[in-house]
């Protein structure tokens, strides 16, 4: 990987040498900067921030203009990794024109180095024109959050052996349509191999099993702060949640004792501005 920010050749060079990928999501510019600085290789802006930041159902109502908002504080705390801003629900689905333009809009008002769409042969049309007015894309095959409700919920996809080859078509379509890497989410673990083998560019997966070209996890899962569900692809390699609720308990709990602020928390005054401000208001 080279010592600068992370490009498109960097990614898929790494496929070529047998390096895993490293992926995580950032949705502001402390986890931006976090992501960063443990030297992750991509940082996606996934419109999971409806979900996990925003307090929403699903993902569909995120728009163009808060994944703008977020994607410009992502892209300030990053400056090695490459910053993924994903196309929200509708923002593609349209026709290639909005397509292309909404793709500008992330990359020209947000920053980011690159876009991810859901969709596979249907949707190669579109990778092929965003891809071809300089932007580059990431795609995304297997459980699609976008559409989970047409695909029978968030659960796992590419069951049967049609359902499995449909996914590989999927991805291969992307990558002939010019996608530089793909997203598989939440497929067996023997389809994950199978999706790797079947295509040049790096499978990104979650769900998907070991022998893809990479990972890619939900911050907020991975360190225990979303507390809605944890799915099963997820390993949580700590739980921040309970330590910071343990804090803001803690810190309540001096308010009304009066045990915070302390002295060392507070700004002093010189004795004789004080003798002076105390005389001024007794002649008042």
């Amino acid at each position: 990987m080279s010592e600068g920010k992370v490009s498109v050749a960097d990614i898929i060079q790494a496929k070529k040498e047998g390096r895993r990928l490293v992926m995580v999501t950032a949705y502001d510019y402390p986890f931006g900067l976090m992501a960063d600085e443990a030297g992750v290789d991509m940082a996606l802006v996934g419109d999971s921030l409806g979900m996990v930041v925003l307090g929403l159902d699903s993902t569909v109502p995120v728009t163009l203009e808060m994944m703008i908002h977020h994607i410009r504080a992502v892209v300030r705390g990053c400056k090695r990794a490459m910053v993924v801003g994903d196309m929200p629900f509708m923002s593609y689905n349209t026709g290639i024109r909005d397509a292309v333009i909404n793709a500008g809009r992330l990359m020209k008002e947000g920053g980011c180095d690159a876009v991810k769409l859901e969709g596979g042969v249907d949707f190669a049309p579109v990778v092929q024109a965003v891809v071809k007015a300089g932007i580059p894309v990431q795609g995304h095959v297997g459980l699609t959050p976008q559409t989970a409700s047409a695909l029978g919920g968030f659960k796992m996809q590419g069951r049967d052996a049609a359902a499995a080859r449909k996914i590989i078509d999927d991805a291969r379509a992307l990558e002939a349509a010019g996608a530089f890497s793909i997203v598989a989410e939440a497929v067996p673990a023997p389809l994950g191999r199978l999706l790797a083998e079947a295509v040049k560019v790096p499978i990104i997966g979650i769900g998907a099993g070991v022998e893809v070209d990479g990972q890619v996890l939900v911050t907020h899962d991975m360190v225990g702060l979303f507390d809605r569900f944890v799915p099963k692809f997820v390993k949580q390699y700590t739980r921040t949640r309970p330590a910071i609720i343990d804090a803001i308990k803690a810190y309540a709990a001096d308010v009304r004792t009066a045990a915070f602020p302390a002295p060392e928390h507070s700004f002093g005054m010189p004795d004789d501005a004080l003798a002076a401000l105390q005389a001024s208001l007794k002649e008042s």
